[in-house]
């Protein structure tokens, strides 16, 4: 199984740039334009209909399907495939394999971002949520429904952590990549200023001192990014 993010764009060669002044190494430059940050592989789609989601790659989801119709509706797509709505809100589309595709994983590619902490959600149940993916084979990894945040991924294709509503005090959007970086957050924000980004939100909300230490930033389809000291 191969997992890649979907972001959408009104202007591939824009989005295109935007992740390789970000340091994202590019896979493939077109159909599918794929571009990966060492963890995640981001699917760059121009096409008017794309919605940012999560892509799942398989050569059949006929054993799937039956459980995932018990939670929500299951959608054909006209070009094969399926497409469900998660508990979250965020689209799940389930791909058939194609020998064409090129993916590679490049672990050792780092982007400007930091260090990787996969795809935040935000979810009005995240028991459901939970069911959701575990249909889907992802496992527990960290944290506590009772606390309002819980982890889960599936082997290194993608780490999913979700929010209970109301914990979260900045901008949210579903779906987001999350980065944490300790100390050397304040460096890697002030990089992304140096290259004259658009910088979605300055959260100083965590900081007694009233300072900017995490930010929020967004590529040109939507998708966000949260650039965050822990």
């Amino acid at each position: 199984m191969f997992i890649t993010l979907q972001t959408p764009t009104p202007d591939l060669t824009a989005s295109l740039e935007f992740y390789q002044q970000l340091q994202f190494t590019v896979l493939s430059a077109a159909d599918p334009c794929l571009v990966t940050d060492g963890q995640v592989i981001i699917e760059i789609n121009p096409d008017r209909y794309a919605r940012a989601g999560i892509k799942m790659y398989q050569k059949s989801w006929d054993k799937y399907l039956i459980g995932l119709q018990k939670l929500g509706a299951v959608n054909h797509q006209p070009e094969g495939g399926h497409l469900v709505a998660a508990p979250s809100g965020v689209w799940v589309y389930l791909e058939e394999e194609n020998d064409s595709l090129f993916f590679q994983r490049q672990v050792n590619a780092p982007s400007l971002l930091g260090k990787s902490a996969g795809l935040s959600l935000e979810s009005t149940d995240i028991s459901k949520s939970v069911q959701f993916w575990e249909m889907l084979d992802f496992s527990h990894q960290a944290g506590k429904i009772e606390n309002g945040w819980i982890t889960y991924s599936r082997g290194d294709q993608l780490q999913i952590s979700w929010m209970k509503p109301f914990s979260c005090p900045h901008l949210f959007f579903n779906p987001s990549l999350s980065y944490f970086n300790g100390k050397e957050n304040l460096q890697i924000i002030q990089k992304i200023r140096q290259l004259d980004l658009p910088i979605t939100e300055e959260i100083i909300h965590f900081n007694p001192e009233g300072k900017v230490d995490n930010i929020i930033i967004r590529d040109p389809g939507g998708f966000g990014f949260f650039i965050f000291n822990d």
